[in-house]
């Protein structure tokens, strides 16, 4: 038993140090009497700026009872709570398996199956069709330096998925206790300690691949099998039930279950399944640009004097417009404080951004998207898979604008709101590579969608003074947001219309970002663990 104390504040010059000293005074105690203290929780509170305070959950262990201390503290944010429970044993089901359970991708939904299915001694066997950390490296940067596309290797595929070129953002919407096991393995694998309680957790990309190839360690160690340059080019189903993979068209791999991790843009992953009537369906998404702004413009915006202050880091922000005359959402998306915007292509004649930022968040951009959503309404057909033509659409227009070589149309904020097309870039210099051309992005997107950003642009800067300055940059286009498909599953996590073929993450339609990803990819080693026993 622990007493849980929200909302302890410290000045933002204050050590943390402090805290005890702040507990003490709350609890009517001696620092004494403290056995144990662990922060849960550290935010900012940058609402009034000429004072920012940090504010902390803490949970507090004490030698004597603490039922006792609190019985007469008439306080709503002091209350008891059980200690963290540790992780659950898991029952194995008695079904035997055939063969070694596959994992088919390996981004955080793939990493996470596979080491819990490890953990648990079933030995998968994971299927990754890109290449190894450092080799996917080396060729994303002779990508953006050249504008030579590998298909095989680039921003989307490879060890570590699309989340390996980003921020490192583990902020999640959903409320699972598997969150915190997730945080839990990241930071053994090399992450920082505080994404444990930091209310705006994040590694940085050039924490993250460390990270991710030592999980992989940790699974191979365990008797798993990491298998790169491996993509699954056919499925072969037996009765309604899977019985092999195909991979590379030459070698067929038996197996009767399957993770499908395959993430948001195996674009000939999705129409293969289809083509083998695995059912799956068309499913709303966003699409947009990135903006830039000045990081120092950011932070004296969002911190006033405090600007630059070690206790804060780089400001960031998150803005949401309901856009009345089409009733469309618009929103920041993947917000990259210090970062860049980078090119996230996976196949030729399409122009693709994202973001990425280190885990200094020292650049001199403040990056976003800005993104309007979109349904299947807005697609060309109603085919299951028309969402990923109409991302296609805009993604080869934006090529075309750009003049190829994957340059990428850009715009400053001012000339859009104009509706004029821009001739040259203002202070704001774009940071996408291989390069990028003066353009007018209302060619490669659709109108509702310009239209929708010119309004959010103004509202926007209402909230935020300085938003729609001028000079900001506006790079297209930003089309991979989320999967424009899902794959049906039923309740035991399997393909509706397939047994032994467990849909799962970001790719299947199930989650969106790096910690939903990794809990979904739990979920599914737990179904097929409870089903199946361990091979001998």
């Amino acid at each position: 038993m622990a007493i849980r104390i929200r909302e302890v504040r410290l000045g933002i010059n204050q050590p943390i140090s402090d805290l005890r000293r702040e507990i003490c005074c709350r609890l009517g105690i001696d620092g004494q009497d403290i056995k144990r203290l662990d922060v849960i929780k550290e935010s900012a509170d940058a609402r009034r700026k000429n004072r920012i305070d940090m504010v902390y959950t803490v949970d507090v262990e004490l030698f004597k009872n603490e039922g006792e201390v609190i019985l007469d503290i008439e306080e709503e944010k002091i209350h008891l709570v059980e200690h963290q429970e540790e992780e659950e044993t898991l029952l194995p089901g008695e079904i035997p398996l055939e063969h070694r359970p596959l994992v088919v991708g390996m981004g955080p939904c793939g990493l996470f199956c596979g080491l819990l299915l490890a953990r648990y001694g079933y030995r998968p066997v994971i299927l990754e069709r890109g290449y190894a950390v450092d080799e996917r490296k080396a060729h994303v940067e002779d990508f953006w330096s050249t504008g030579v596309l590998n298909p095989r290797s680039n921003v989307q595929f490879g060890e570590g998925g699309a989340g390996t070129f980003s921020d490192g953002k583990l902020t999640t919407r959903i409320k699972d206790k598997r969150c915190r096991w997730v945080l839990k393995a990241m930071v053994e694998a090399g992450a920082p300690d505080e994404i444990m309680y930091s209310s705006r957790p994040h590694i940085g990309t050039d924490r993250l691949k460390p990270m991710v190839k030592q999980i992989r360690r940790r699974i191979e160690e365990m008797g798993g099998q990491v298998r790169f340059q491996s993509q699954v080019t056919d499925i072969v189903v037996d009765d309604g039930k899977l019985s092999g993979v195909v991979i590379n068209d030459r070698e067929i791999l038996p197996c009767n279950v399957a993770a499908l991790s395959i993430g948001h843009s195996a674009r000939d992953t999705f129409y293969m399944l289809h083509n083998r009537r695995v059912r799956m369906i068309p499913k709303a998404f966003a699409i947009g640009v990135r903006i830039e702004h000045p990081q120092q413009w950011l932070n004296t915006v969002q911190y006033g004097k405090f600007a630059g202050h070690p206790r804060l880091g780089a400001a960031d922000y998150q803005l949401t417009f309901k856009d009345r005359k089409n009733g469309r959402a618009v929103y920041s998306f993947c917000m990259c404080p210090g970062g860049l915007v980078v090119a996230a292509a996976s196949e030729e004649g399409g122009v693709v951004t994202n973001g990425m930022s280190e885990y200094s968040r020292d650049g001199v951009n403040a990056s976003s998207a800005l993104v309007v959503s979109v349904s299947p309404e807005d697609f060309p057909s109603t085919h299951p898979l028309a969402g990923i033509e109409f991302q296609r659409i805009w993604e080869q227009k934006a090529y075309r604008l750009g003049g190829g070589g994957y340059t990428a149309p850009v715009q400053r904020v001012g000339d859009m709101l104009h509706s004029v097309k821009s001739s040259v870039m203002g202070e704001v210099v774009p940071s996408y590579r291989p390069s990028v051309v003066p353009s007018d992005l209302c060619r490669c997107l659709p109108t509702y969608v310009s239209d929708s950003l010119k309004r959010a642009l103004v509202y926007f800067n209402d909230r935020l003074k300085g938003f729609a300055q001028p000079d900001a940059v506006l790079t297209g286009v930003e089309t991979r947001t989320s999967s424009p498909v899902r794959i049906v599953r039923t309740h035991t996590m399997e393909s509706e219309t397939i047994r032994g073929i467990y849909p799962a993450g970001e790719g299947a339609g199930y989650a969106g970002g790096i910690i939903s990803s990794a809990v979904d990819g739990l979920k599914v080693a737990e179904a097929i663990i409870a089903k199946y026993r361990p091979l001998d």
